[in-house]
């Protein structure tokens, strides 16, 4: 026997969504079959930590009967419960036995089974965002790592600075063996000019949003062990050189966010001074700097508590009172760069900043710029992560606007790759079903990063593993591979920008660069040699996404999903587009209800080609499909 569960809001089937705001009336209906001869029904929630005690219990009512099922019903206001995060099943009473089960539509019917943890569904209940960051819903990012994107010429090296002149051929440091200490003092010369001169490229892509990373002051070329949160590194420019950014941005309708790394500093900074670079008492040199507190030593002043044991990055107590003026009170961090003119941050390492500093930071964002961003890196379930032991809070109201979308992005490849279509459907589900909706349509959705191998590598290329650095230094596709990677990277752009969420490219992806693990993935941008094909691709997805409203906003299901063919829908209650994914080398045709248009050329459809994506649209209620595919 089976069963499945509906929910709703004000009428509206809300099934796949299992994250509510406090103040909102739902209704749960469960669907019980006949033959199990229900005569009561009841829906457990469970809190937090108590997963094995019942927090409360909530009769449901017998509605009607629908064909051979028994519905059961119930209205629940989300205030009755309270903001935070529960889990829930349900208990049927027969004249026989009792049964517990889920029903949950995001995954298989599920038999009921007597076992009483079961079946368990994931339920958050949230706070309202006073301020929802609209301006990037239905728009698409564009992640720079700065000193390989571009190079303008105008920026002095500093002293520390090894410079690699040859922008196209030359091979970033690396260590002997993966994990290993490397310098990280090797530049290309990439800045912000550089960026000034390709912001017109860039939007040519359809990108709203810069995502620069680290550009304060610091040692490295990666610029993650800050020395100055007061200062752009002068070989990016210097503010003079970011204030015209903002400003030719802004003209080009634009929005930048910053990299904010607030877990650690760099040892050679003017916080914590180990090598005496600077005029300041840094807390390395003294008990008595001003800076002190921030740190933890555990044997001063050599033995200090660091990001990975990283020495280079030793770890800020983010919650001493000092520092979180410093970063978030008057004049302090945010002010600052806020007021310069930015839209947002992103906050490295968002796991190892307390919920208390995550609020506090966007009450002060927001109240600068009350439609200003907060992402988190964040590399699983946002929703109900737990970090150092420590349940984590990020969605259940003014924290976090959202999240970098690692699952997803496992996900996509998984599928395109070998075809696994049940962590495909699974992942999706859980990112629709866990996060609230404002959340997920927001959700920074990468296929690459500067943490992660070159896309194209990793759809394409050999497995990296077993290979020393310098043999990764050099290692390349073949044609053959490099022909295949680059068809299989259409179509994981095109799922990628065409979910919930927004699509973030990762400098040169579009380009068709390739490169193993760090540093082989920070390549100076190929200008004058990009891949067009690709590149004629990503700007096509950027001129859909731009066009089409319902990727801002539109609701979120999935038609079909085998290892051969995927269908997904985002929807309203006027019309719905479908993205169809065929990962066989045969023609599958389409047998739909209503006429199915090619949303590019606008014409109809019949039959999607071999190892392709194409995007459809339909002009009536998405209830009103019917589709069959052959």
């Amino acid at each position: 026997m089976k069963l499945y569960e509906k929910k709703y809001l004000d009428n509206k089937d809300i099934s796949s969504l299992g994250a509510f705001l406090v103040n909102t009336s739902v209704k749960f209906k469960l669907y019980i079959p006949r033959g199990c001869g229900a005569t009561s029904v009841s829906l457990h929630l469970f809190g937090e930590g108590i997963l094995n005690k019942t927090y409360r219990t909530f009769d449901l009512k017998w509605e009607n009967l629908n064909g051979k099922y028994d519905i059961y019903s119930r209205e629940m206001n989300m205030s009755d419960i309270g903001v935070g995060l529960y889990y829930y099943k349900y208990e049927i009473k027969s004249d026989k036995s009792i049964f517990y089960g889920s029903g949950d539509k995001g995954t298989e019917l599920k038999e009921i089974k007597s076992d009483s943890n079961s079946g368990l569904i994931q339920l958050l209940v949230h706070l309202d965002s006073v301020n929802k960051p609209e301006w990037i819903q239905g728009g698409i990012m564009y992640h720079i790592f700065i000193d390989r994107f571009r190079k303008s010429g105008k920026c002095k090296p500093k002293k520390s600075a090894i410079i690699n002149d040859d922008w196209y051929n030359g091979i970033p440091q690396f260590a002997d063996v993966p994990g290993g200490y490397v310098e990280n003092n090797m530049f290309f010369g990439g800045d912000l000019y550089g960026v000034i001169e390709k912001l017109d490229y860039i939007k040519s892509l359809g990108v709203n949003c810069l995502y620069l990373s680290p550009v304060f002051e610091a040692y490295s070329n990666h610029k993650y062990d800050t020395s100055d949160y007061m200062s752009i590194d002068s070989m990016f420019g210097s503010e003079k050189a970011f204030d015209l950014l903002v400003k030719e941005a802004k003209s080009r309708d634009m929005h930048i966010i910053l990299d904010g790394v607030f877990n650690h500093t760099g040892s050679d900074s003017i916080y914590f001074n180990k090598n005496g670079n600077y005029d300041s008492i840094g807390a390395y040199q003294s008990k008595e700097s001003p800076y002190y507190e921030w740190y933890n030593f555990r044997e001063y002043p050599d033995d200090y508590e660091c990001w990975w044991d990283v020495k280079i990055l030793p770890r800020v107590k983010s919650d001493t009172e000092s520092y979180r003026k410093f970063i978030l009170g008057d004049g302090g961090v945010i002010e600052k760069w806020m007021k310069k003119g930015i839209d947002g941050f992103r906050l490295d390492v968002a796991d190892e900043l307390s919920d208390e500093f995550l609020k506090i930071l966007n009450k002060k964002l927001k109240g600068i710029n009350p439609n200003g961003i907060i992402y988190g890196e964040v590399w699983e379930d946002a929703s109900n992560k737990i970090a150092y032991g420590t349940r984590k809070s990020y969605f259940l109201g003014n924290e976090l606007d959202s999240v970098m979308n690692y699952p997803f992005r496992e996900a996509v490849i998984e599928y395109i790759k070998y075809g696994n279509a049940e962590l495909f459907a699974q992942t999706c589900h859980t990112l629709t079903s866990h996060y609230p909706k404002a959340n997920a349509d927001v959700l920074m959705n990468v296929l690459g990063t500067h943490d992660t191998e070159r896309i194209l590598t990793v759809l394409g290329g050999e497995n990296g593993d077993g290979y020393s650095n310098k043999e990764l230094s050099t290692k390349k596709m073949t044609a053959s591979q490099r022909k295949k990677a680059i068809s299989l990277l259409k179509i994981a752009y095109t799922m990628l920008a065409t979910v919930p969420g927004v699509p973030c490219i990762y400098y040169g992806d579009e380009a068709g660069m390739e490169g193993y693990r760090d540093p082989f993935n920070r390549l100076p941008y190929p200008w004058g040699k990009e891949d067009n094909e690709l590149l004629n691709h990503y700007k096509k997805i950027g001129k859909i996404r731009i066009n089409e409203k319902l990727y801002k906003d539109g609701y979120f299901d999935i038609v079909e999903c085998t290892e051969d063919l995927l269908a997904f829908a985002r929807y309203n209650q006027e019309e719905f587009v479908l993205t169809i994914v065929n990962r066989s080398n045969q023609r599958v045709h389409i047998d739909s209800t209503i006429d199915l248009k090619n949303i590019e050329t606008n014409r109809s459809i019949h039959t999607v080609s071999p190892n392709t994506a194409i995007i459809v649209k339909g002009k009536e209620s998405y209830d009103k499909l019917n589709i069959e595919f052959i």
